[in-house]
């Protein structure tokens, strides 16, 4: 929910800017840095529950700890890349796999109840899934809209004219 939150609010303060800078709205720009905002915001938990994030992966894989903290830089990169424009495709489209790929984790956590912020097996469990995977379309979809079609819309209308 807090995710949400963050991208809904940091939205709403880029478009208002953007309005007062630019004197236009520029909705798939600032959804472009409500998404970075927002990357960088649960990039911050890869490295503050970096044992509850580590519980979230299954046993069976190894260098856990490193894996959480090596995603939660890529969130940090991948976010920055979306407002660079020569980068922004590229970014969407790695970050929609890494969602995609993120999924799994989130079902296991969900199916041994991780509270990876406490870092103990006292979480929400399966019932999260209800919210967790909507909001994982949800951001795909964000993303899909912000730095790839609004790519496609801006070069088709310029070489219409």
């Amino acid at each position: 929910m807090k995710p949400l939150i963050v991208l809904l609010a940091s939205f709403i303060v880029a478009t208002i800017v953007s309005r007062l800078i630019k004197n236009e709205y520029d909705f798939a720009f600032s959804a472009r840095i409500a998404m970075c905002i927002m990357l960088c915001f649960t990039a911050v938990g890869h490295f503050a529950f970096t044992k509850g994030m580590s519980m979230m992966i299954p046993p069976f894989v190894p260098f856990k700890s490193s894996i959480v903290l090596l995603t939660g830089v890529l969130e940090i990169v991948m976010g920055i890349g979306l407002l660079i424009p020569r980068f922004q495709v590229l970014s969407g489209w790695a970050l929609i796999a890494f969602l995609v790929l993120m999924l799994p984790g989130n079902v296991y956590a969900a199916m041994h109840n991780i509270d990876f912020e406490k870092g103990t097996f006292d979480g929400p469990g399966l019932s999260y899934l209800w919210f967790r995977i909507p909001l994982q379309w949800f951001f795909i979809g964000w993303l899909y809209l912000s730095a790839i079609k609004s790519t496609h819309i801006v070069n088709e209308t310029i070489l219409v004219h």
